[in-house]
């Protein structure tokens, strides 16, 4: 790769977004080929006490906890303990009669029966007919803010989430749509309840511990507080506001409800370790996670009928607008990059964290790319587009 095309990341990053105040620091990692050919910090990652970003900041990456879900999800899919066909409601009974909306609000729904049962498949591909409330779509958005449900913040615990929702019917039949929602929470939970052991703990022992990801948690402990970046929010003006101080963060202590769709913090050195793990075929020193073709299964496609977020997205998350992309098992995946009018592969995959976190990770091109913020919404910029743009563009021996 280019060096020299390599810096325009860091002069894109200083110009576009830090020199403007749209972002208070930011970190990029690159790994190709084995090897980190670029990683950098700019700017600060706490802003008002001029704390500058540093190469262990610890940031919460929201959504890109849901591949690490998916992944322990699908250990347990490799064991034998659960089928992807299998219906929900075998380890959820009290969702066996939840309903598709047609019309009322909370007070008193009007619902229909699915045409067919939600299954484990629907989770991970976010056809499930679940949603977020985030969205205000729909009256049944509505009633999961009512129930904050999905909130970055929420209150309550996984059985408590399963037992609101038990009350809320669907947005759809399940497999009729994508919709972006607390699929992966209940993912979370199921795998907490198929392995016997809290889902946190799951986590820690069968995927942190053993890739050594100490830096990565659902809280951060007391002797690492002081490298835990503050997030600010978009302003709508092009500067921000500081939105959850790192100091009195509700992050700084264990959370009651253990969000596998978007609760963990961690550091682009911690991240990378998982992404390489998947990158060389879900396995990392020794340690591996689940098999090569458990993987490719979880990369490919799985959208009914093979189409894209485009045909079948209902969500307003800003993602879904991505022609030429599919989802597979937890994660993103191209399908054809010119109808995605970015550079890329067939192949490859990746997602995104809500305060502006990113990666992807491309197995025809050995590359693995993170890109580590802390701003909210992650719809206030295209720079996870720039990004890739720079990225390719700084590929000078391709793999094609």
């Amino acid at each position: 790769m280019s060096e020299t095309a390599l810096r325009r990341i860091d002069d894109h990053l200083k110009r576009v977004y830090l020199e403007s105040g749209r972002f208070a620091g930011t970190q990029t990692l690159i790994y190709r080929r084995g090897n980190i050919v670029h990683n950098t910090v700019q700017g600060f990652a706490d802003l008002e006490r001029k704390a500058p970003m540093r190469d262990d900041t610890i940031f919460r990456i929201y959504s890109m906890t849901k591949p690490i879900t998916s992944v322990a999800l699908m250990m347990l899919f490799e064991e034998g303990r659960v089928a992807l066909d299998e219906p929900v409601a075998k380890y959820i009974p009290e969702w066996a009669k939840l309903g598709v909306f047609q019309a009322g609000t909370s007070a008193g729904f009007l619902t229909k029966p699915p045409a067919r049962p939600m299954q484990i498949v629907d989770l991970l591909r976010h056809t499930s007919g679940l949603t977020y409330g985030f969205q205000t779509r729909t009256n049944v958005d509505a009633a999961y803010r009512e129930k904050k449900l999905g909130e970055l913040v929420t209150s309550g615990t996984l059985q408590s989430m399963i037992d609101d929702l038990a009350a809320i019917p669907l947005e759809f039949s399940p497999g009729e749509a994508w919709n972006y929602s607390v699929s992966t929470d209940v993912v979370g939970y199921l795998v907490g309840k198929i392995s016997g052991m809290p889902f946190e703990q799951f986590v820690k022992q069968r995927i942190l511990d053993p890739l050594v990801m100490v830096d990565t948690g659902f809280h951060v402990p007391k002797d690492k507080a002081h490298r835990l970046a503050a997030c600010y929010a978009a302003d709508g003006k092009g500067g921000m506001t500081l939105q959850d101080d790192p100091a009195t963060s509700s992050y700084l202590t264990p959370p009651s409800f253990v969000s596998g769709g978007g609760g963990l913090v961690s550091t682009a050195a911690d991240y990378l370790t998982f992404c390489r793990a998947l990158l060389n075929g879900g396995e990392l020193g020794g340690v591996r996670l689940i098999g090569p073709k458990t993987l490719k299964l979880m990369t490919t496609n799985h959208l009914p009928g093979g189409r894209d977020l485009t045909a079948l997205s209902r969500s307003m998350f800003s993602e879904a607008t991505n022609a030429g992309i599919g989802f597979g098992l937890g994660f993103a995946v191209t399908m054809d990059p010119a109808q995605a009018l970015l550079p890329g592969s067939a192949g490859d995959y990746y997602w995104g964290g809500a305060a502006s976190t990113a990666f992807w990770i491309d197995p025809a091109e050995e590359l693995i790319a993170i890109f580590m913020t802390q701003l909210l919404p992650s719809s206030s910029y295209p720079v996870r587009r720039e990004l890739r743009t720079i990225v390719y563009g700084a590929i000078t021996e391709s793999n094609l």
